[in-house]
């Protein structure tokens, strides 16, 4: 993959474009903090930042559908750049900054899906799945150095020049994408392209018509049942004996065992791959359920790492799911499968956190493996029978 030069550019941009979108959150939520030494103003202030892309996946990934997407991925990075700089103008109010946020992170839709409908052009067939776990890799490992980065900047340079190094990141980006990858026409007419309207309901339309597309969405969804332990992790190690440090773990547990799942899963073949992807969605909430024993820190580790290893089976659908939706209307189409998954993971959080308070986190978790495999096995099973049925 990385021998095609065009695939080199665009995740050399990847690599800018996701490490600026964690800077400009940490940079943010530390500038709240120290302002109004508010740790839910901080709070509120980096869930923000996750907000606009519920609104921005199903709105403005139809741009893809009906500008050139090279051009589009261009203007977004410039556009956030521009905004992520005025962000470090000195004495800017917060509901500025919060604002100017909001719109930093609705770019990022049309950027992501754009990018994702682009790639399939670039490298066809096997390389293609391989490159989605490339990327799926190098955005969990962008997040990481983001955060860490994020962190380091500020306390050595201060909130403005951090803000100012993440404009810089975005900026960067446009530039390898507009000396490295070549310009593609849309597929189809201009005076045949839909507009905003048209392109959204016929995207759903399209979604929900297709049984193959409707199921591979609904296992992207049982994200939302292994990611709810995310928000349990604190009250999770306090259950178990742990504090600060064990959060760390346990937080890191899932993420670790998903980039090591992408790791193997592209070692086999095609085929292997999508009929894997069931049993492996169900793997992925299976562990959960031995939580229910309260088994101590390490073994709950080893418990969530073989989850996440399983969830790797994402990466399989998310590159079925790109490569049976027409050229024309693919960035609607992830997009609105995105927002799914955004939300998806956004309800199971605050229900398990909710159910925390009632229950032993033990026991919601184990409540959560439970549920998220009968949803998994009904997912896997009506995309099998989609899979089978006569075109």
């Amino acid at each position: 993959m990385f021998g095609v030069a065009e695939f080199r550019w665009l995740w050399l941009a990847q690599l800018g474009s996701v490490v600026g979108d964690q800077l400009a959150r940490v940079a943010l939520a530390v500038l709240v903090f120290d302002r109004t030494g508010s740790a839910g103003l901080s709070a509120v202030t980096y869930a923000l930042t996750f907000l606009p892309d519920i609104v921005g996946g199903p709105l403005l990934s139809g741009l893809a559908d009906r500008y050139p997407r090279r051009r589009l991925m261009i203007g977004c990075d410039i556009a956030r750049a521009v905004l992520v700089a005025a962000m470090a103008i000195p004495g800017a109010s917060l509901w500025i900054l919060c604002v100017l946020l909001v719109a930093v992170q609705l770019l990022a839709s049309p950027f992501q899906s754009a990018r994702a409908a682009l790639l399939p052009s670039i490298l066809t067939g096997d390389k293609y799945v391989l490159a989605s776990s490339v990327s799926n890799i190098t955005a969990q490992a962008s997040q990481l150095a983001g955060f860490v980065t994020g962190g380091t900047l500020v306390a050595a340079f201060g909130v403005g020049n951090a803000l100012l190094a993440d404009a810089v990141t975005f900026a960067l980006s446009a530039l390898l994408l507009k000396l490295g990858v070549r310009e593609r026409p849309l597929p189809g007419s201009s005076e045949a392209r839909p507009g905003w309207w048209p392109s959204l309901s016929a995207g759903a339309r399209l979604v929900w018509s297709d049984r193959q597309l409707r199921y591979l969405v609904a296992l992207a969804c049982v994200a939302g049942f292994y990611v709810s332990i995310e928000g349990l992790a604190a009250p999770y190690a306090a259950v178990v004996g742990g504090g600060p440090a064990a959060v760390g773990i346990l937080l890191a547990a899932n993420p670790a065992g998903q980039m090591v799942g992408m790791l193997l899963l592209t070692r086999a073949a095609p085929a292997r791959r999508l009929k894997l992807m069931g049993p492996l969605a169900i793997g992925s909430c299976a562990p959960l359920i031995g939580c229910i024993a309260e088994p101590g820190l390490w073994v709950t580790v080893g418990l969530w790492f073989v989850s996440g290893l399983c969830a790797s089976y994402q990466l399989a659908a998310s590159a079925a799911f790109v490569l049976n939706v027409p050229d024309a209307q693919r960035g609607q189409a992830f997009g609105l499968a995105r927002t799914a998954l955004i939300v998806s993971q956004g309800i199971g959080v605050l229900v398990a956190g909710a159910a925390a308070d009632r229950w032993a986190p033990s026991l919601v978790v184990a409540a959560a493996g439970i549920l998220g495999l009968l949803v998994a096995a009904g997912a896997a099973y009506g995309y099998v029978g989609a899979t089978r049925q006569p075109a």
